[in-house]
């Protein structure tokens, strides 16, 4: 992995279980079930062909069919865990964690597709006014994607 956050210490838990989940895939192993609540929700945004990680974790192949390497790794809100992670100039990914009590229970993917998160929660005021004033919490980081054309996608927590 690279770069980090620096909500990214040893110290925040929330980090620590999502990358727990993506150096036990990586290894091969799948012993994963004390980190996703089996009821997990899921939610794609991108290309059918390219649900990744939920054929990862159902098994239906191998995680040496396709390798996550986290980019980034950053809490977003109080909930949210946000990885990101690009493959050359064809490959781009986000990965929106939700946790409670230590536990994954909602995932949101995103391939090939820009990602801004809003904050919501604190409107006082009509959502439409509100949206353009609406503090983002998060933004893709392009990196050597920046010259692509994708689309971009708001998610409003």
């Amino acid at each position: 992995m690279e770069a980090h956050s620096a909500a990214a210490s040893p110290e925040n838990p929330k980090i620590g279980t999502v990358r727990c989940l993506y150096d036990a895939l990586a290894a091969g192993n799948r012993r994963i079930s004390g980190l996703i609540a089996s009821d997990l929700e899921w939610w794609f945004h991108g290309p059918q062909n390219c649900h990744y990680m939920m054929k990862t974790l159902t098994r239906k192949f191998s995680p040496a069919d396709f390798k996550f390497e986290p980019r980034s790794i950053e809490v977003v809100d109080d909930d949210c865990v946000i990885v990101e992670g690009w493959e050359g100039d064809q490959v781009y990914w986000v990965h929106v964690w939700t946790l409670q009590n230590g536990v994954i229970t909602q995932f949101r993917e995103y391939f090939n597709t820009w990602l801004t998160v809003k904050d919501l929660k604190r409107r006082r005021q009509p959502l439409v006014k509100y949206m353009s004033g609406a503090a983002t919490l998060w933004r893709s980081h392009p990196q050597d994607l920046a010259k692509r054309s994708l689309p971009e996608l708001m998610l409003a927590i």
